[in-house]
């Protein structure tokens, strides 16, 4: 029988915590799938700044794409964590790779000179300006008779 989660916590969680492999020293990515790359706007007069979390991230890892007025912050990573004995033999090995991304629509008038980013302390910030749409003027396309 598949139980409800609450508040995004499985009700099972803490009864069967002791039937587990023993833990890692480092958090595996994949159990906080929820909260990676938590996303804050804010907005003021000259634009949006979004403050993307990116814990463990470094900034060769992440990456900042416009196309088609989507802004796609993608981030990737990959650990590896082996252990050996004196005789070269593994005691463990374990790896992990992975990547996130997300999307924002920030409209077809931004260019990627427009946009500032920065990363400093496993945050992504991004400042994007706002534009005024400019109204289109009909041109009037005359027409020669011969």
């Amino acid at each position: 029988m598949l139980m409800p989660s609450i508040f995004g916590e499985n009700l099972f969680d803490d009864l069967m915590k002791g039937f587990d492999f023993p833990t890692v020293s480092q958090p595996v990515l994949s159990r906080n799938v929820n909260n990676l790359m938590r996303t804050d706007i804010r907005e003021n007069e000259k634009g949006f700044t979004l403050d993307i979390d990116l814990p463990g991230y470094t900034k060769d890892n992440v990456q900042a794409e416009l196309k088609e007025g989507y802004l796609t912050i993608t981030a990737s990573t990959s650990r590896s964590n082996e252990e050996k004995d004196e005789n070269g033999r593994y005691i463990r090995r374990e790896r992990y790779s992975g990547n996130c991304s997300r999307s924002f629509y920030v409209g077809e008038d931004i260019t990627e000179e427009d946009i500032k980013a920065r990363f400093e302390n496993g945050i992504l910030q991004v400042f994007v300006p706002k534009k005024e749409a400019k109204p289109q003027i009909e041109e009037k396309k005359i027409i020669n008779i011969d």
